[in-house]
């Protein structure tokens, strides 16, 4: 053997052992495209997040501040792509009215393709700023696949 063919070969071992064990994130990357970030929204301080990963974003289900998380958005059906996980100072009340809600941000707005509950919330999707336009709901477990009526429309969430 050539000491060329060799050095392929050697290379494309590595390339195939690095696509079994190497994240998604990462092999999207060596394509060039981006990784899809994993952000945290908190209602006590409005400040988002953003982490390579999920786990990252989700580590506890209560921060350093208490908060606890109540829903988590993702960018693809089967809980897929980026995710959005918002946190709040509370677990939801089932008092029939929205407890918390959020715009959410422009790189966000119209992406959302399945969506977890926690903390006790369901999660009302709304095709508008400030929950407006005819919502969709309650998703009160989890939800693979939001549906046509708002798949990749979400602009606002309440969480009751």
């Amino acid at each position: 053997m050539r000491p060329r063919q060799v050095g392929r070969r050697a290379v494309l071992m590595i390339v195939a052992v690095l696509a079994a064990v190497v994240p998604g994130a990462a092999v999207a990357q060596a394509n060039g495209q981006a990784a899809p970030p994993h952000c945290s929204y908190h209602f006590s301080t409005g400040e988002t997040r953003c982490f390579a990963t999920l786990a990252e974003a989700t580590a506890q289900s209560r921060d350093a501040r208490g908060d606890v998380i109540q829903a988590t958005l993702f960018a693809d059906p089967n809980y897929g792509g980026g995710s959005f996980t918002v946190y709040g100072s509370d677990m939801c009340e089932k008092d029939g009215v929205v407890n918390f809600q959020i715009n959410l941000p422009d790189d966000w707005k119209n992406t959302v393709s399945s969506v977890q509950p926690w903390g006790g919330c369901w999660i009302w999707l709304y095709p508008e700023p400030d929950l407006g336009g005819e919502r969709d709901g309650p998703f009160d477990e989890n939800t693979p696949d939001v549906g046509s009526m708002m798949n990749d429309r979400t602009q606002s969430v309440g969480l009751s």
